[in-house]
Parts: C-alpha cells; sequence; structure tokens
C-alpha cells in the first residue's frame, strides 16, 4: 500500500506510509523518506517545514520515538523527545542520573502514559495496541529478580509458556548449554553467581524472539570474563536481525559496541550519531577539549555535553 498518513500532534505533523492494513484492524506504518515536522504559522500562513536534527528518516526503522513528553505532575522529565532506532541496529542511550533514560524506556515499553508523542515499534503504535507491541520486544533490567526457588529449567519453561512459545525439554537443554548454564540447569535460581543470573534473564528475555531488545545497563557489576560473554550473546542476537536499545554508564562499552549513541540530559536529546562522527563533530569544542586528557574520546564527548558536577 501507497497511502500516507499524517499524524498531527499539538503543533507536529508527520508523514507515514501504511505498508500493511492487518487483519485485528491496525496498521504497520513506516515513517515516510520525506518525513518532516511541519510548525504550524498563524491562520492564513503556510506552514514552514523543518527537518530536525534529532531525526533520522528512514524506511528501515524498528522503534520510531516522535516528539515524547512525559511529566509527573509538574515535572517535565522527557521533553519533546524524537529518535529512531534501525533493524539491526545496536543504538545506546546515554545520560546522566535523572536525564530521563528510565522514562523514556518506560514509555516505549507502555508502562507509562506520555503526556504527548507516540512511540511505533514496528510500525505499531505501543499506546493503542499494548499486546501486540510488547510480544515484539524484550527487556533486560540492570537487576532482574526470577522465583528464588526455582530451577533454571522451570524459569525458563514459566516465561517461555507466558509469551506462548513451546519448547521441549531436550531444547531447553540445548539452549541453556549455548548460553553456558547447561551444568546449572536444575540449579535454583538463588545459587546462581550475578553473571549467571544476567545470562539467564537475557535468554527468558529473548525467548519469544523480540524484534526489539532493550537492555538497562546490562553489564553493571560483571567482572570482565562475564561481560565479554554477555556481549558475544547481544552481537548473535544482532547477527540474527534484532535490534537493541541500551542504556550504560559505560562510555568506553558503548564507544566500543554501539552503532550510534543518543546523549540526553534534562529530558532533551542533545545529539545523536555514531561514536566516531560524535567524537569528530565535538573535537574541538571547548568544553570538550577541557575535559579531555589526550585523544578526545566519547566520555569527554558525554561530560563536556552534560558537565561534570556528579550526579545523585
Amino acid at each position: 500500500m501507497s497511502e500516507t498518513v499524517r499524524v498531527i500532534r499539538g503543533e507536529r505533523e508527520s508523514a507515514y506510509l501504511v505498508a500493511e492494513e492487518r487483519e485485528d484492524g491496525s496498521l504497520l506504518l513506516v515513517p515516510a523518506q520525506s518525513d518532516v515536522v511541519a510548525v504550524r504559522a498563524g491562520a492564513g500562513d503556510a506552514p514552514a517545514a523543518v527537518a530536525p536534527a534529532s531525526v533520522v528518516p528512514t524506511t528501515e526503522a524498528i522503534l520510531d520515538v516522535d516528539g515524547l513528553s512525559v511529566a509527573y505532575g509538574d515535572q517535565l522529565a522527557v521533553s519533546d523527545l524524537s529518535f529512531q532506532i534501525r533493524r539491526g541496529e545496536i543504538f545506546g542511550f546515554l545520560g546522566p542520573n535523572g536525564a530521563g533514560k528510565t522514562s523514556t524506556l518506560s514509555a516505549i515499553e507502555g508502562l507509562v502514559k506520555p503526556r504527548s508523542g507516540a512511540v511505533l515499534l514496528d510500525g505499531i503504535e505501543v499506546r493503542s495496541h499494548p499486546m501486540q507491541a510488547k510480544a515484539r520486544m524484550g527487556v533486560q533490567l540492570q537487576a532482574t529478580s526470577f522465583q528464588a526457588e526455582l530451577t533454571i529449567t522451570q524459569i525458563v519453561r514459566l516465561y517461555a509458556g507466558l509469551y506462548g512459545v513451546e519448547l521441549s525439554a531436550q531444547q531447553i537443554s540445548e539452549n541453556l548449554k549455548e548460553i553456558g548454564l547447561g551444568a546449572e540447569a536444575d540449579k535454583r535460581f538463588k545459587q546462581l553467581s550475578g553473571g549467571q543470573q544476567q545470562r539467564l534473564s537475557l535468554y527468558v528475555a529473548v525467548v519469544h524472539s523480540p524484534l526489539l531488545l532493550l537492555l538497562d545497563e546490562p553489564t553493571a557489576g560483571l567482572d570482565p570474563q562475564s561481560r565479554r560473554q554477555l556481549w558475544t550473546r547481544i552481537q548473535s542476537i544482532r547477527q540474527g536481525g534484532g535490534s537493541i536499545l541500551l542504556t550504560t554508564h559505560s562510555m568506553e562499552e558503548a564507544q566500543a559496541v554501539c552503532d550510534r549513541v543518543a546523549i540526553i540530559d534534562h529530558g532533551v536529546l542533545l545529539t545523536a550519531d555514531t561514536p566516531a562522527r560524535l567524537i569528530e563533530k565535538h573535537r574541538e569544542d571547548p568544553k570538550v577539549r577541557a575535559v579531555a586528557h589526550g585523544e578526545v574520546t566519547l566520555e569527554d564527548v558525554f561530560i563536556g555535553l552534560t558537565g561534570s558536577e556528579i550526579r545523585e
């Protein structure tokens, strides 16, 4: 289908192409290549079309966050945030404590109701079709607590069943061996080390083969060996066609593994690009040069843009 739908939210107007009309009546929308934000002028004036730097127009987007604002009472946590994640991309979402990362992730997951804006996952509006959207995403939190007395095998069978995935005992055994937990199949969750718990958590998050995987500080507290093993698993997920949105406080990690990164502070998107381009773009910024020790790194760019003060 080639029908174009224009979505108006407040003073923002975005264009989407209808790629598919599904049996349940929902529409699969993809951003039009000429997608722009039109700022409405006064009555009788022609609207001025502006292509914002925060949006990367592409029909290859698996996630499209458009004009997202999240508030808690009078406190605005996220303000008019827009970005896209491409299919098969590892996208780093970076920011200091309190920058708005968790509120953004919560809106993507459908856990909070935005004040304005929209989140499209695989063309599905998360608020309008929450079950369809959640079926297409997997979530691994920084600390995941499963039922302490259940064995690994029981946990896998339980959560696979919740997603409607049927796994035989042999499949579970083979999958656990693949992630290095074959010998722990009959251990209770509480008996696992931190690294083993993270590996199990990641496996459960992708047991239904989601199109988008959300990772919140996935390697926090892990030793170097466990961290490398976790990233090997994440790379294999990407190679299988999955997309990853991750938050991390490790700029070195983000620079090494992310295809693109976005830096957010005070609920506002400051910049987004590949790590190499961000470094090149801000290399001569006086604030970045002031904190750099030798060759400019992504961490120098991050601190230069967000400040050196410690956040609670």
